[in-house]
């Protein structure tokens, strides 16, 4: 496997770009490819079968292409489908998780808040994740069903997501949260919202920059990151099954090259 082949990233959609971010910021001379699956989106309330075989054909598609390591940029997909991943696949794989632990960890109310899909929520991964980190700790499990239809339809701050939103908040209103947990992707798309809505001394955490290091990290260990002495900055790849519009509007922002296809995968 060589140190010039690519990242493979995907998701149930647009959502996984707020992950790419992190990992561009820190391994800039990576060449990365993205798969948004929107036609799929969202896969939070779709059967465990169904999102392992979804899991099993987005990465069958990133090897065609040449990954050298997989990040499932899914809390779903990562909660219900990533051990079968590891097992099948010899490429290395890097999963995402809501950052319990740290939110457990830093609460000084013990009341900590989850916004998930439902996927997420139900899973074993994530009740053992709960179980170890969060004994002590009060946590307010809030399924966001409808976000994700709207964050891929681009409606980051219209009225139907703050009515959502408002509606979605409550639970954490009531139990005085001091951190809310992002169990999903898509959702640190909603972070400005979310802090307009929010009591100030709510801190708003996700997985990314977590993600990004962990990604370092395995790169190194398997000698498999890209020499930035004699590498370019490489163009990152987006590509969506799916109408590539909203994907291209959340990376109209990038200040340097990129590319936004449609590919039916």
């Amino acid at each position: 496997m060589s140190t010039t082949q690519p990242i493979g990233i995907f998701d149930s959609g647009v959502g996984g770009t707020s992950i790419w971010r992190e990992v561009h910021e820190l391994l800039p001379f990576e060449k990365t490819i993205y798969l948004a699956d929107s036609k799929n989106a969202p896969y939070g309330e779709k059967p465990i079968e169904e999102i392992k075989d979804l899991s099993r054909k987005n990465t069958e598609k990133l090897l065609d292409m040449g990954a050298k390591i997989i990040i499932v940029a899914c809390n779903t997909a990562t909660t219900n489908a990533i051990k079968e991943l590891r097992n099948e696949y010899s490429i290395p794989f890097i999963g995402i998780e809501p950052a319990i632990k740290p939110a457990a960890l830093k609460s000084k109310s013990k009341t900590i808040g989850i916004l998930a899909t439902r996927g997420t929520l139900t899973s074993t991964l994530f009740s053992q994740t709960s179980d170890f980190y969060a004994k002590n700790i009060n946590i307010v499990e809030v399924e966001g069903r409808g976000l994700v239809e709207l964050i891929e339809a681009g409606e980051l701050d219209s009225p139907q997501m703050r009515s959502l939103l408002l509606k979605l908040l409550e639970p954490f209103f009531v139990n005085k949260i001091d951190y809310l947990v992002l169990g999903c992707s898509h959702y640190p798309y909603l972070i400005p919202l979310l802090k307009e809505l929010l009591p100030e001394d709510v801190i708003v955490i996700d997985s990314g920059e977590a993600v990004a290091r962990q990604t370092k990290s395995i790169l190194s260990s398997n000698n498999l990151l890209a020499n930035e002495q004699t590498v370019e900055k490489p163009v990152p790849e987006f590509f969506s099954n799916t109408n590539p519009k909203v994907l291209e509007q959340l990376t109209e922002a990038l200040k340097y090259a990129y590319k936004v296809s449609y590919l039916d995968f």
